[in-house]
């Protein structure tokens, strides 16, 4: 099985659904783990699979934000994610 290390700048869709479905919630200390590149830098990621590739997903204080900020473009977008009084008497009114 090939193990790829992958920095969240170079994240593709395919990595992000995985991501965003392995930690819906996001990621916890026990998910990460920890390596030394070849510069013997210590390295902390998160791994998602498919059938044939290992992705371990560079941790960085972006990588959060990204996965959050995907999740939120893939949800179905007529769900209003706030109802106003004024839709309970008549039209339809969102807090953003």
């Amino acid at each position: 099985m090939k193990r790829v290390i992958v920095d969240y700048k170079k994240l593709n869709k395919d990595i992000l659904n995985l991501l965003v479905e392995k930690f819906p919630d996001g990621y916890s200390d026990r998910d990460i783990i920890y390596f030394k590149n070849h510069h013997n830098d210590t390295i902390e990621a998160v791994e998602v699979k498919t059938n044939d590739t290992i992705y371990l997903v560079k941790i960085s204080e972006r990588l959060a934000g990204v996965m959050q900020d995907y999740e939120d473009t893939t949800l179905d977008t007529d769900i209003p994610s706030a109802v106003t009084k004024e839709q309970i008497g008549g039209e339809l009114s969102f807090d953003n």
